[in-house]
């Protein structure tokens, strides 16, 4: 895949436009029926909420669905997915385009913090050899390579504990980009000058635009597809951290629930849930103890 091939993915995947904006007349042929149907369906499967003040956004990230498919209107559109039994094909490219992937290296610098001022240094006093974390809603991997380079530095700097990080999303795209590792320049600045040198390469080309994350730390990263709205996840019970953040403001309440309490499943006792800043458990029975802010230990 080309350099322009990948950054066009990371643009649509991060809400960028890559097409003309939607026409008046495909606009208007979306009819409140459609959309709910559409809504419905959308929440069914994966869990994020979509209201009616969400129909016009709903639109344009589904302008790329009406293209690829030579279709005129989103009510065609429905059409195909709900008369002309499209579902099947069409879901994952339904998924894909509603799925919000906003992300940043280093976004939330206090629980990366935590990990090496807290965390991390326990394992060390504990003896433990390795430590496995999944970052779940992963998106395009800006979170999980952040994990890496954070652990893979307090590892060459004290004598720490090997690691393995899981990523998953419910995204194909996002999932594609998150794989070969590779981010615009600009997208990178918020990774300190130090680990930017030590695991991330740039072309001395100034006019190429890309960079990529080092192989020896594309490689302590394995990516897989996961719906969070599963009611069984085939991930390892026995993780020492799990970050699942920013992702849970899309369900509701009950969803909300759910999701945290399958997500305890896979935490061994004694290890980490770290959600978004805007994110808690509150109201939920979950065998949670509150560290700090956002961060809790499995009882």
């Amino acid at each position: 895949m080309t350099d322009d091939t990948l950054l066009e993915k990371a643009k649509h995947c991060l809400g960028g436009s890559l097409l003309n904006p939607l026409s008046d007349i495909a606009l208007e042929r979306f009819s409140a029926r459609n959309f709910e149907r559409l809504a419905a369906l959308i929440h069914r499967y994966s869990g994020i909420k979509m209201p009616q003040g969400k129909r016009t956004m709903l639109a344009g990230r589904l302008r790329s669905r009406l293209v690829a498919l030579e279709l005129d209107s989103l009510d065609d559109y429905c059409g195909y997915i709900f008369e002309n039994r499209g579902i099947a094909n069409e879901l994952v490219h339904l998924i894909n385009a509603v799925s919000t992937n906003k992300t940043d290296f280093f976004r939330e610098p206090v629980h990366f913090d935590f990990l090496r001022e807290t965390f991390l240094p326990a394992l060390v006093l504990a003896g433990r050899r390795a430590v496995k974390i999944w970052s779940a809603a992963a998106s395009i991997g800006a979170e999980a390579y952040t994990i890496a380079m954070v652990l893979e530095d307090f590892r060459r700097k004290n004598h720490g504990p090997d690691y393995s990080i899981l990523g998953t999303d419910i995204s194909t795209e996002a999932l594609e980009i998150a794989v070969a590792g590779q981010f615009s320049k600009a997208m990178i600045d918020p990774v300190p000058p130090e680990m930017r040198s030590r695991y991330i390469l740039q072309s001395r080309d100034q006019t190429l635009a890309m960079a990529r994350i080092i192989p020896q730390l594309r490689a302590k990263v394995a990516w897989a597809r996961l719906n969070l709205m599963e009611s069984r996840y085939p991930v390892d019970r026995d993780m020492d951290c799990i970050f699942c953040r920013n992702i849970l403001i899309y369900f509701d309440k009950s969803t909300q629930n759910n999701v945290l309490k399958r997500l305890c499943d896979h935490l061994r006792p004694g290890g980490y849930l770290i959600l978004g800043h805007s994110e808690s458990g509150a109201g939920a029975e979950l065998p949670l103890v509150s560290v700090r802010s956002t961060i809790f230990r499995r009882l």
